[in-house]
């Protein structure tokens, strides 16, 4: 099938009000999730492919979420779906006000390659739980695991209702030229740009889930051995190829030496070495190339081996950092752990503040007047105080960017709200009325009005 048959019988196949109905739309949730476990190996397989991710991160930061946002749809959908009381104003007495919650209509997931499963399958099932159709378009640079999403989801579902298009860069511009009632875009600002400018042309609803360059501070006040294991799990994650991934670090500078030699610890300790469970290689050369020519050997605390055959790259610390360097311009997307040293902690908040909004931000510190300074200066689109990423498995938090770093968010009960028109209805009784509001017009009526409104 071409793209202009898929997206004209998605619109057609809505009309038909079929997915509305809240037993259709757990019926095909039920059946994804049943597909999903069905077909583990496969999806195992196509990722270790695609850039050795093992089945342990496989399943703990893929798998499982997939398969915890269809569960939460099937628990709340019935809620989630009702329409929702309020009150009615005097104006309008005697009435009652709805607001229902309805699906958009044909949406357009456009997923990201560095946890494919999770950022192209958690919006498509909040897509289908809102009532909608839905054509997904996954990541072509982890394209392994898009074959495998289309598998699944195009062997096994209508194309009318659920549709995979496969393909790269000249299929995506194809599919930016029709116009959808939502598009969800995951990847970088630079493209989210390009998706916002298509999606201007026809008035589409965007949801862009980008990046930025997110910042962890650590302070004299922390916690510094919980810190330091934290910092490095959630950095050298997925080789530090995640999007809420501590970025850099600010550290205190009387706790610097200390807490740098922590962070030695435990990236030994955690044995981040190629090949293995606890590590994946960068996804392809480009993206491994981008990386290698960030790394100034001068500023080399820790790490900085690497290897082109295997497109590894060791965790990496680097010291005196300045603003300036090359480093600290862009989101770096990999191991690489750039360290700025500060000596008040306001001062560095406040450089922090006039940067571009990042995607997350995280503080480590036992101090109640650091973290309200933390949570009230910068602006970010989540984190979390003495830890990291974590927030993101948090189904009741939003999640989502901020000016740069994003617009809209979802999870949960705002993933549902993301795909879902509020459309409000007032109801009213058709006796009782005062002609108050209907010509002819008097002083009487003006001084009526008056009070009433």
């Amino acid at each position: 099938m071409n793209i202009q048959e898929i997206v004209s019988d998605q619109k057609a196949f809505f009309k038909t009000h079929k997915t509305k109905s809240i037993k259709f739309r757990k019926m095909y949730l039920e059946k994804l999730k049943e597909l999903i476990h069905q077909n583990e190996e496969l999806l195992y397989k196509a990722i270790e492919k695609d850039f050795g991710k093992s089945r342990f991160d496989t399943f703990t930061t893929e798998i499982s979420f997939v398969l915890k946002d269809i569960d939460y749809y099937l628990h709340h959908l019935k809620t989630l779906s009702k329409p929702k009381k309020v009150s009615t104003n005097f104006a309008n007495q005697i009435g009652k006000s709805r607001i229902y919650p309805e699906p958009l209509g044909c949406v357009l997931v456009i997923g990201a390659w560095n946890y494919p499963y999770q950022l192209s399958l958690s919006p498509l099932i909040a897509a289908l739980a809102a009532g909608n159709c839905c054509i997904l378009k996954p990541s072509e640079i982890a394209g392994n695991t898009m074959s495998a999403m289309a598998k699944i989801i195009n062997e096994n579902f209508p194309p009318e209702y659920i549709r995979v298009y496969e393909g790269g860069i000249d299929e995506t511009t194809e599919l930016l030229r029709f116009k959808f009632d939502k598009i969800f875009f995951t990847g970088s600002t630079k493209i989210g740009k390009i998706i916002y400018k298509a999606a201007a042309e026809h008035l589409t609803p965007v949801t862009l889930e980008l990046g930025g360059k997110s910042p962890t501070v650590v302070t004299k006040e922390a916690n510094l051995e919980v810190a330091a294991k934290r910092i490095v799990w959630g950095k050298f994650l997925n080789a530090g190829q995640t999007c809420v991934a501590p970025d850099y670090l600010a550290v205190e500078q009387s706790v610097q030496e200390q807490f740098l030699e922590m962070l030695r610890k435990y990236i030994k300790e955690f044995k981040y070495t190629p090949g293995s469970d606890q590590y994946t290689r960068i996804i392809n050369q480009k993206n491994f190339q981008r990386l290698v020519q960030l790394i100034d050997k001068e500023k080399i605390y820790f790490g900085g081996a690497y290897n082109e055959e295997q497109l590894y790259i060791e965790p990496t610390i680097l010291t005196n950092i300045a603003w300036q360097d090359t480093i600290m311009q862009d989101e770096i997307f990999g191991p690489l752990l750039p360290v700025i040293t500060f000596t008040s902690f306001n001062q560095i908040i406040n450089t922090i503040a006039d940067l571009e909004k990042p995607l997350a931000a995280y503080l480590f510190s036992n101090n109640s007047d650091e973290k309200e300074i933390f949570k009230q200066k910068i602006s970010f689109g989540g984190g979390c105080i003495n830890d990291v990423v974590m927030h993101l498995s948090n189904d009741n938090l939003p999640f989502g960017g901020v000016g740069n770093s994003g617009i809209g968010h979802y999870h949960g009960q705002y993933g549902f709200e993301t795909f879902s028109h509020q459309k409000s209805i007032l109801e009213r009784v058709t006796w009782g009325e005062p002609n108050i509001k209907y010509p002819p017009y008097s002083e009487k009526k003006l001084s009526w009005i008056k009070k009433f409104l």
